[in-house]
Order: structure tokens, then sequence, then C-alpha cells
């Protein structure tokens, strides 16, 4: 499919994910924010879509850092370490660049936990099943950092408490993080929702997503002058 019909695809699918949230939210669940998925270059390339899915986020998936999560029901799990952009205003779809980083009140360090029940073969799929997300940890937010901005800052990312990935450039698995909360601004507005001050959007893995193992204890990730999240492993 082109492109265009693959985003059409996406759209419908996160039309589906929406619907389950909204009986979520009238059971009683509260909105966190937002995610995105298959945002960097090679991903969009392999679904054919022309800006990053989009998922939501419930404080009902939001675990406390340092939490324990057993695993033992899960098919394939997936830890990713991620930036959690805290938005400051509402934006809507069709906003300036410069107006999506103002709307960035700051940033900090997030692990969300996955379990790849649908392969990232169809764009509705992935979208309807809210890009398979279970869980989300997030750190400190550094509101020092609005706007997006990186300079000078680094990731450290620790598995079985060892070192484990380094990233000097946190944007190179991801795409800009401004451009990112644009895109999710874009799409939610395709979809009849607004990206609203007080969410959170956390912008995909900063490196390629860790697949977990029966032995793995624990995933860490630091943002260096931030702080850092962790999650172990029942």
């Amino acid at each position: 499919m082109t492109d265009a019909a693959n985003d059409a695809a996406a759209l419908r699918g996160l039309r589906r994910a929406l619907e389950d949230r909204g009986r979520k939210l009238a059971g009683g669940s509260r909105p966190l924010g937002w995610k995105v998925g298959f945002g960097g270059p090679a991903a969009l390339a392999t679904l054919g879509i022309s800006r990053p899915l989009v998922g939501y986020l419930l404080h009902d998936g939001l675990l406390a850092p340092g939490a324990t999560v057993s695993l033992a029901d899960w098919t394939r799990p997936v830890a990713e370490p991620e930036i959690c952009l805290t938005i400051g205003g509402d934006l809507p779809g069709g906003a300036s660049r410069d107006a999506a980083a103002a709307a960035i009140a700051g940033l900090g360090p997030a692990i969300e936990l996955a379990d790849v029940l649908v392969p990232p073969e169809a764009a509705e799929d992935l979208a309807a099943c809210n890009i398979n997300h279970r869980a989300v940890l997030l750190g400190d937010c550094d509101r020092s950092r609005a706007g997006a901005r990186l300079d000078g800052l680094e990731g450290r990312v620790t598995r079985r408490g060892e070192d484990f990935a380094r990233v000097e450039d946190l944007e190179a698995n991801t795409g800009r993080l401004v451009d990112i909360v644009r895109s999710v601004a874009d799409t939610l507005s395709d979809a009849g929702q607004t990206l609203r001050a007080g969410e959170v959007i956390i912008a995909g893995s900063v490196t390629p997503p860790i697949f977990l193992e029966p032995d793995d204890s624990g995933i860490g990730f630091e943002l260096s002058g931030i702080g850092g999240v962790s999650v172990a492993f029942a």
C-alpha cells in the first residue's frame, strides 16, 4: 500500500484504540498521556507510514519507579528506554514547529513495557492494540529542558545491573522530539482528540527494543544530570 493508504489504516486502528480508551475512562480510569511507536526512519519504512503510530497511556498502567513486575503471563516482553515529554499547554493539530516546541514544558527518563502480541506488519492492527503497550515507569521531569533542549544530555541503559548501552544522540532512534510532539497533535486531531496541557508523551525507544529473557532481573535508564528510572522483573 502507499503511505496514504497505510496512514489511513493506522488512523482507523487508533480510532478503535480510542474506543477502548473511552470505555476505560467511563469505568473510572484516568488519562495520563500518549505514546508513539515506529517513529524512526527505518520503522516508518517497515510499516509504510509517513508519521509515527500513536497510542494512549492511562494511570492504570503507571508503575512506581523501581517496581517489580512479574512477566509470567507475558508472551514476548520488551523494555524500551524512552524520553518522557511533559506538555505544558494545549496543542491543536496543524500547529507550527515553534508552537510544538513551546508546548514542551520539560523532559525526563521513562521505561515502557510492552508485550509483542501483534507483530510489526499491519499498521491498523498495531494501532488498534495500543502498540502492544502494557505499562510505563516515569522518572523526574526536568523543566529546565523545556522545548526538548537536549544539549549535553546523554542516556545510560543498564541491564541485569550492568552497563548495557550509552546513548549520545537521544533522537537518533526516535526522530526529533519536537517533530514527534507535532505529529502526535496532528494525529490526535485527525482522530477527534486534542493534545492537552498536563499530559505526557513517551517518545519511543532511544535504543532498539530490548527483548527480555528469563534471566533478566531488571532494566534501568538514566539521563545525565536529571536522574533515572528502573524496573525489576520477578
